[in-house]
């Protein structure tokens, strides 16, 4: 192949390029969801997907009504996060605050509490939750399990072992750090199989996909030039949510944006085939839309992206292997919050690469098999 002949190839590649872009940005409905969905799946997971249980608001049954467990009571009203709606005088009342929603936990403090208390005896303090939301009440009865252990060195003395902790990458535990950094992964993956799928779906349904094939362009060259776009694409929505991340919900980033942009660009790009693969046997958009969906879900829930993937069973966790989202997502949280080079998540890029090394000839494939 001559230099004249390399440089009309990829002459033709950026013409096809502009085309595609020009098409994107042109389309009412797709400028729509180029910029707006991003944004406000931005801000929706940083306020609304939100571990950190801000208010518990709770009742209490105090059958003592000594100094020690007004002293205890006293304690939890102290705490930030906790909100007594109610005192309730007898266990019956307990179901009809936990089943109206009013409280998400009771706090029943028995009759002989300061007795066993003044005796040197174990007192049971009991803590009635709504197991309803089972994440939510661990989380209650944990704050609580802290406090009364507050209290009891406080009652008692210092002295004796101390707990002093930190966490790292994430002093205050806020699940926005890890879901928000998250999301350009997600959200940039999610534009390209849709792009991506959807472009020469497009094609076909407006009747132009025959006038394509008519042109000097190969197959190659239409394969190419249908993937930059929704990778462009996928970039700067990526950048949106940095943005986001970094300058509303001011989440300190620890390593380098070229880093992020190097990890997704590639990601984007090994994941194209999936994209272009569904976009090769799908006849019309509708297609697209549904194959998208049932392959989208259950990667985003094997991607550790919301639960880590050690918690799953040992079947599900063999499958995250094919989920380049997993990978991505793992990269770029460590660049994020870690601080941590392309060579430290060199090991999150082999996977990537692997499976685009097979989704990008089977595309190929399908590619040509349809248009022959």
């Amino acid at each position: 192949m001559s230099w004249s002949d390399i440089r009309l190839f990829f002459q033709q590649l950026f013409f096809l390029c502009q085309k595609e872009l020009i098409a994107l940005v042109k389309d009412p409905r797709l400028k729509f969801m180029l910029v707006v969905p991003p944004i406000m799946q931005g801000f929706l997971f940083g306020y609304a997907a939100n571990y950190n249980l801000e208010e518990v608001p709770y009742a209490v049954i105090d059958e003592s009504h000594g100094a020690l467990a007004h002293d205890l009571i006293a304690h939890i009203d102290a705490a930030p996060a906790f909100d007594r709606v109610a005192t309730l005088t007898n266990a019956n009342e307990i179901a009809d605050q936990i089943d109206s929603g009013n409280v998400i936990c009771v706090v029943v403090i028995p009759q002989d509490f300061d007795r066993l208390i003044e005796r040197g005896g174990q007192a049971p303090v009991q803590v009635i939750a709504d197991g309803r939301n089972s994440s939510i009440a661990g989380l209650a009865t944990g704050y609580i399990s802290q406090i009364v252990a507050t209290w009891n060195a406080e009652r008692i003395g210092t002295g004796g072992i101390t707990i002093q902790s930190r966490t790292w990458y994430d002093p205050n535990q806020e699940t926005q750090w890890n879901f928000v950094p998250s999301l350009m992964a997600m959200i940039s993956f999610t534009q390209v199989m849709l792009l991506a799928g959807m472009s020469i779906a497009k094609e076909r349904e407006q009747g132009t996909f025959d006038q394509l094939l008519v042109t000097p362009l190969g197959p190659s060259q239409i394969l190419i030039g249908k993937a930059v776009p929704p990778v462009l694409v996928g970039l700067f929505q990526a950048l949106a949510i940095f943005c986001i991340a970094r300058f509303w919900f001011e989440i300190p980033c620890a390593g380098s944006l070229l880093a992020i942009v190097a990890t997704l660009v590639f990601f984007m790009v090994s994941s194209t085939g999936l994209g272009l693969s569904i976009s090769a046997i799908s006849e019309n958009m509708q297609q697209v839309l549904i194959y998208v969906l049932v392959l989208m879900i259950p990667m985003a829930l094997l991607s550790g992206m919301a639960t880590p993937v050690a918690n799953m069973p040992e079947v599900l966790q063999l499958f995250t292997y094919i989920d380049p989202m997993r990978f991505a997502i793992d990269a770029v949280r460590r660049i994020y919050l870690e601080g941590a080079t392309l060579f430290d998540v060199r090991w999150d890029f082999l996977p990537m690469f692997c499976i685009g090394a097979v989704t990008m000839p089977t595309a190929g494939y399908l590619f040509r098999h349809k248009t022959t």
